[in-house]
């Protein structure tokens, strides 16, 4: 195996030009597939943790069949029992109760329809990030009080201003019709068009007090330490709250849409980039076909002495491993070094492009990351691949006869 290793090492330099410019198509492949995947990943990673942090929070308690059919009839008892069994849990930050209607919001001789969140702003501190994304004025401090944030573009459709009144129209859970009167405090801006048009904030208490559901809310977004935790949380809440009636939801279960998103671009650029590894594992075969042949009448000789078949065909796949792991370390390392400048300078998206970033829903900044699988599943993707693109050549290898070896020209 010793005489093996040097010999393919030694055969490799054989022709310099040829083997240097295989392995600069190795290293390219390599690099570009670290730093495209450390985008995509560091860029999925961040857009995740935005929509999560912003408002869905990591896990949400739910009526059955809210989820895929909302409706202020589907809600539940927000109990003490629930509040310890929550906290509980070591794993669990906070947690932030909510009530969601559907309502008609009129200022003046304007109306137009909302979707309305009756929060605790308190808790939101500590369990969303959308309660600090002030536009303008303030947000409300209390549960109770008639006071009213809406979504900047909302505000602007309405014509209305900080310190207006408002009147809010609103079906009931009784059946009945509520309207109450608010002053617009301030205004925030999500950064998502359809959500900017369309969303007011109150009070929690002042919310049951429109649709007539006191004491009972429509969900509980929780926040849990990490977003690696959240099926093992979510396992733990599931025996601990023991209800039927209630589920409790995963943010991809929350989001599925924006999940698909995700999942539909991971798809294209995994894609793409099996699409350059592919044209580089026909670089290699070319490369090692023609290294192979060349040494058919060195192969003749020495198949002719005695050396077994086997050994050769050992050889050349020793020769592609070789080349390919040289190619591979140098493209890891310039791949990491990429990733790494990202990190700490990522790249942020300006003008159309970032107002249609943000229109998606997706943060307009790209980062990277540099998870140790990816190098992992890069190395040992083009690894495999190269191996695959040798079988020919050591198939060439091994058929080869003595005789027609020695002759070969």
């Amino acid at each position: 195996m010793r005489l093996l290793i040097k010999l393919a090492w030694r055969n490799i330099w054989r022709n310099k030009r040829r083997s240097l410019l295989t392995l600069c198509a190795i290293v390219f492949a390599t690099f570009a597939s670290v730093a495209m995947r450390g985008m995509q990943i560091g860029t999925y990673e961040l857009n995740i943790s935005n929509a999560v942090n912003m408002f869905s929070g990591y896990l949400q308690l739910q009526k059955k069949g809210y989820q895929q059919n909302p409706s202020l009839n589907k809600n539940f008892k927000y109990t003490n029992n629930i509040k310890e069994k929550l906290e509980s849990d070591e794993n669990v930050i906070s947690f932030a109760p909510r009530v969601y209607a559907d309502g008609l919001i009129s200022y003046k001789d304007n109306s137009l329809g909302a979707a309305i969140f009756g929060i605790d702003p308190q808790k939101e501190k500590t369990t969303a990030t959308f309660i600090n994304r002030i536009n303008d004025g303030r947000f409300f401090t209390t549960t109770d009080s008639y006071e009213i944030v809406l979504g900047t573009k909302l505000m602007q459709n309405l014509k209305a201003g900080i310190g207006d009144d408002i009147v809010i129209l609103a079906q009931g859970f009784d059946g009945s019709l509520g309207n109450l009167k608010f002053k617009i405090v301030g205004t925030v801006k999500m950064g998502m068009q359809e959500f900017d048009a369309s969303t007011a904030f109150i009070g929690l208490e002042t919310a049951q007090e429109l649709v007539a559901m006191y004491g009972r809310i429509h969900a509980l977004a929780i926040k849990v330490n990490d977003i690696s935790l959240v099926e093992p949380v979510k396992t733990e809440l599931v025996e601990k709250i023991d209800d039927p009636d209630l589920v409790l939801l995963s943010w991809d279960e929350i989001m599925s849409d924006f999940k698909q998103s995700i999942e539909l671009d991971n798809v294209s650029g995994i894609f793409m980039l099996l699409i350059l590894i592919v044209i580089v594992a026909f670089g290699i075969l070319n490369t090692v076909l023609m290294s192979v042949t060349e040494r058919f009448n060195e192969f003749g000789i020495i198949l002719s002495i005695g050396m077994p078949q086997i050994k050769l065909v050992s050889l050349v796949f020793i020769e592609t491993l070789f080349l390919t792991m040289i190619g591979v370390i140098i493209g890891d390392v310039i791949g990491w070094f990429i990733n790494y400048m990202l990190i700490l300078n990522p790249i942020e998206f300006g003008g159309e492009l970032g107002r249609i970033y943000e229109e998606y829903g997706f943060l307009p900044r790209m980062e990277s990351t540099n998870t140790i699988s990816i190098f992992i599943n890069t190395t040992l993707t083009i690894v495999i691949v190269s191996l695959l693109s040798s079988l020919y050549p050591a198939y060439r290898t091994y058929k080869l006869e003595p005789l027609k070896g020695i002759r070969y020209t």
